[in-house]
């Protein structure tokens, strides 16, 4: 969600492109399963903050174009989605096409749309960011169940600026759906 090159802090968090007002979670609608599980989905909508001032950088390797980082990020979702997210990114920089692009491994845990707390796991994210404009945009599939209720977030990011200690801050929109209710 961050990269650091020469001094300068280029923010990669994003979690959606298309924001249509806030008013919470609305339910999209029911459906029964094949098996007869009945399943409930909703749209979300919020936004977070990267804590990037304590990123864990684990290596950093220069490339031709740039280089390939890999870190660990705690990010604070609030909104429809209320808790934390352990943020496990690879970082490729290129400086030529002029490119950052974040993927690999994060967790949220807490509440989707006022549920009992979560723990969903995305190893499909991918956050991007063009260097010369700064439009920061992304995608998480928050698909993995680990614990709690059995829910699958979509969701799109669109990065927002930074905040008062430089965090990268961004808003997020999507769809969440609980299945076996």
């Amino acid at each position: 969600m961050f990269l650091r090159s020469l001094g300068v802090v280029v923010t990669v968090v994003a979690l959606l492109a298309h924001f249509a007002g806030a008013g919470g979670a609305q339910p999209v609608g029911e459906a029964t399963a094949g098996s007869g599980t009945a399943t409930r989905v909703v749209t979300v909508a919020g936004s977070g903050v990267d804590d990037l001032k304590n990123a864990m950088v684990h290596w950093k390797n220069p490339t031709a174009t740039g280089f390939v980082q890999q870190s660990t990020e705690i990010v604070e979702l609030s909104g429809d989605l209320r808790g934390r997210v352990l943020y496990h990114v690879t970082s490729v920089l290129d400086s030529v096409n002029g490119t950052l692009v974040n993927t690999g491994d994060q967790v949220y845990s807490g509440t989707v749309a006022g549920s009992a707390p979560a723990m969903i796991h995305d190893d499909q994210f991918r956050f991007e960011v063009n260097l010369t404009t700064g439009q920061e945009t992304g995608q998480v599939h928050l698909l993995n169940h680990i614990a709690g209720p059995k829910v699958r977030c979509q969701l799109d990011v669109a990065g927002t600026g930074v905040n008062a200690e430089g965090n990268p801050t961004f808003d997020y929109r999507g769809v969440c759906t609980f299945r076996g209710e």
